[in-house]
């Protein structure tokens, strides 16, 4: 056992990671696991009275969903919660505890409690909320509005539109490299689970990332960089999702627009307005990079007016 193991108060904590990170997972991915079980293994110490592994019970658990349920709950690092946990939030908490327990039983150690007996809570259904396609365009459009330098304008214009041409998520938007835009404006990325699939710009978001590329003038990497100059050090750099979507909710503001606008509120947008014309929820999928079409039907069905234009079609007593 490492040092790092006998200061945790879960067994082989360290060798969990370490699994997690040697089986390709994603950084994103082993940071979620880090924090969760942090979380948990902070709940053990402070609210349950420095209770040990072994000692964990069903009971343990229910008490651990409560305080992940209410405003006392703290941060991995025992700071105090700014916000209260949605139900999907607690359920991947609740997942990576599951996910460490069935570790151990394949390491043949002892468990407490079997992980199939961590129920997960009841997820709400919320209907989902996507702005209209005219206060969407307002938004990309937005940082040509509002920025007052020309390569942030320009930087923040094209990358709100790949955004909303591609369908991609933010972090793969992030990741992109000049070299993996082809002529054509295909891009193949590697998507979330490491699955690589490919993605397409409009001719408008081609033409947003040439007149970009033009202001940039330099030969890093990425597609989007921060603009702090021609620095070396930054020649390896990228911009953070947190800084786009932090201007997100700026233009947002600034617009009035009233519905909560995201980055993934532009994928969203991307997959209902394609809906709404009528593409093939299947073609949808490969688009989005979901591995379920049930995943992507959600999507599809988040679209009012393609309901509301399947009803008048389609109704026997129309």
């Amino acid at each position: 056992m490492s040092k790092n193991q006998t200061k945790s108060r879960l067994p082989f904590l360290e060798d969990f990671l370490l699994y997690i990170q040697a089986n390709n997972y994603s950084r994103e991915t082993l940071y979620n696991y880090e924090r969760d079980l942090m979380t948990f293994e902070s709940f053990l110490s402070q609210e349950m009275d420095n209770i040990s592994f072994s000692d964990i019970t069903k009971r343990t658990i229910e008490q651990f969903k409560a305080y992940l349920n209410s405003r006392d709950r703290k941060t991995a690092k025992g700071a105090v919660a700014q916000k209260e946990l949605k139900s999907g939030s607690i359920n991947r908490t609740l997942t990576s505890l599951r996910r460490y327990l069935a570790y151990l039983i394949d390491m043949n150690t002892v468990t407490p409690i079997a992980p199939e007996s961590i129920k997960l809570l009841r997820m709400e259904k919320n209907h989902p909320q996507v702005s209209e396609l005219a206060e969407l365009v307002k938004l990309i459009e937005a940082p040509m509005k509002f920025e007052k330098d020309a390569i942030i304008a320009f930087r923040n214009r094209a990358a709100l539109e790949t955004l909303f041409a591609s369908g991609m998520r933010i972090s793969e938007l992030i990741s992109i490299k000049k070299s993996q835009i082809d002529r054509t404006g295909k891009i193949f990325i590697l998507g979330k689970g490491k699955k690589q699939r490919f993605v397409y710009l409009t001719d408008r978001a081609k033409t947003h990332i040439e007149n970009y590329l033009k202001k940039r003038a330099d030969d890093f990497p990425y597609l989007f960089t921060p603009n702090r100059g021609a620095n070396a050090s930054d020649k390896n750099k990228h911009i953070s999702s947190n800084y786009l979507q932090m201007k997100i909710k700026q233009y947002r503001e600034l617009l009035n627009i009233n519905v909560p606008t995201s980055a993934h509120s532009l994928r969203h947008g991307f997959a209902t307005y394609l809906a709404e014309q009528g593409a093939n929820p299947a073609a949808i999928q490969v688009l989005l990079g979901h591995e379920s079409l049930e995943t992507t039907t959600r999507y599809v069905h988040a679209s009012d007016k393609y309901a509301e234009s399947t009803h008048k079609r389609f109704h026997p007593l129309k």
